[in-house]
């Protein structure tokens, strides 16, 4: 494979201190980069002369930096960044980040903590980036094939125990919390640097077994919460890296539950916001089928209220009442059993009001009026106050509905409340929904109503 030179060609000494503690030769070296690239798809045959010229400050190109850091990572028993190689420098890292469902668990904790360097530091290649329909659905296949993690402890590190789980898990609860109130513009910022300082340093760290699992199970749900804010500040592309990335973690805690979740109410909710309606029907049927026998009646839930999105965006309003039916049969199940407590806290949000908000998209998608205005009504009655940007989209809804009603005039006063609620958050996702609701009124835009509900909007939109 080409390679290029370091900026001014210094010897990478942090590469040879490295292969010394290692105890590897340059031959050794340049094999177990060869089998670790071979286990990612990549053809690499590299010998020790490579290895030398790496040393005399020679860096290669594409993915090969971070599978020669695995390679050494793998033999010293510990997570090794590209930093710790020297070869951080330049575009090494492509557009690749987070892309990775990857095949080791060493590997998946130097993709995503590369890719919170990669955020923090505000890449250009991150910012930029769109969505692949592909790069949604091939992790998804990866994560449904892809055996169980056999080991997760390490030995090496400072000390993590269950206070530093708990204290990942109780940020999660506080920074979500926030988020449904003020909107991810004013929080996202927060979280990311949490996980590039804090979170990073525990996944690099030493622990057992257990608790290792339980590490990676909130790390994924904290790495899932930084992808949704990336959706809610208009950063498709970065939202997409960090749900691969939070799948991977979960299936390295080996909780095929929150995996399914992952699926179903992240990736599938990117789908849909693209117009990718096949895509989302394939996520949410692979998290049914990956996490089978494995989540509560909740969970099963909202995989169907997932799934029924699709089905109406694609138009199949058959097959939309028959995963919708099937949604509220589950919800069913969950109310009788919500005494038992068996629910994990990663899906306790999801409430009648939240599976309305999913019928009423589905109503809507297919001219179905009157139907998506009773969800709607049942959506904004059910969110409390501290779920704004909820409410707002819920009501959005509402008024989207009473359009297609052709109840125009109280379209604008439900779409007003709903710019009320907006004014205090700092939302793409809401401001998408207002834009959205705007076009559906274009075709009254003479009329009185639909003048004034414009001009009310023109001080916030300066």
């Amino acid at each position: 494979m080409a390679a290029r030179p370091l900026v001014a060609r210094q010897p990478n000494e942090r590469l040879q201190a490295l292969i010394q503690e290692a105890g590897c030769s340059n031959a050794g070296l340049a094999r177990r980069v060869n089998m670790c690239g071979a286990e990612h798809g990549l053809d690499l045959r590299y010998d020790k002369t490579s290895v030398a010229r790496w040393l005399r400050g020679q860096q290669p190109r594409g993915r090969a930096p971070g599978i020669i850091a695995e390679a050494l990572g793998r033999k010293l028993g510990r997570t090794v960044t590209i930093d710790e190689i020297g070869m951080a420098n330049g575009k090494n890292l492509a557009s690749g980040v987070g892309l990775q469902f990857a095949p080791t668990v060493v590997g998946a904790v130097e993709q995503v903590c590369e890719l919170w360097r990669s955020d923090v530091g505000r890449r250009d290649f991150l910012a930029g980036s769109s969505v692949a329909a592909s790069a949604l659905v091939e992790p998804s296949r990866d994560w449904l094939i892809t055996a169980p993690d056999q080991q997760v402890a390490r030995s090496s590190g400072a000390r993590v125990g269950t206070a530093d789980v708990e204290a990942v898990r109780a940020m999660t609860e506080s920074l979500s919390e926030l988020d449904h109130r003020y909107g991810s513009g004013h929080i996202r910022p927060v979280v990311v640097h949490y996980l590039n300082s804090v979170v990073s340093g525990l996944l690099g760290g030493s622990y057992r077994e257990s608790t290792g699992r339980a590490l990676f199970a909130a790390v994924a749900r904290l790495t899932e919460l930084a992808g949704y804010m990336a959706v809610d500040t208009g950063q498709p592309g970065l939202a997409q890296r960090y749900y691969i990335q939070s799948l991977r973690l979960a299936q390295a805690a080996g909780d095929r539950a929150y995996g399914g979740y992952v699926l179903a109410a992240s990736m599938s909710h990117l789908a849909a916001s693209l117009g990718n309606p096949r895509e989302i029907a394939q996520l949410a049927r692979a998290a049914q089928e990956g996490a089978r026998g494995q989540v509560t009646p909740r969970a099963e839930a909202m995989f169907h209220a997932a799934e029924a999105r699709g089905h109406a965006l694609m138009g199949d309003a058959r097959a939309f009442q028959t995963s919708a039916s099937r949604a509220l049969t589950a919800m069913d199940g969950a109310d009788a059993r919500q005494a038992t407590g068996d629910d994990p806290a990663w899906i306790v949000h999801f409430d009648r009001a939240y599976l309305a908000d999913e019928l009423a998209h589905g109503h809507r998608d297919l001219g179905q009026g009157a139907g998506a205005a009773a969800r709607a009504e049942e959506a904004v009655a059910g969110h409390p106050e501290g779920r704004a940007r909820r409410r707002a989209i819920g009501l959005f809804l509402l008024a989207s509905a009473q359009v297609q009603q052709r109840e125009v005039e109280r379209a604008c006063d439900t779409a007003g409340q709903a710019a009320d609620l907006l004014a205090g958050l700092r939302s793409d996702r809401g401001a998408e929904y207002l834009d959205d609701f705007r076009q559906r009124l274009e075709p009254y835009a003479q009329e009185r109503v639909v003048k004034e509900f414009s001009a009310r909007l023109e001080p916030a939109a300066a």
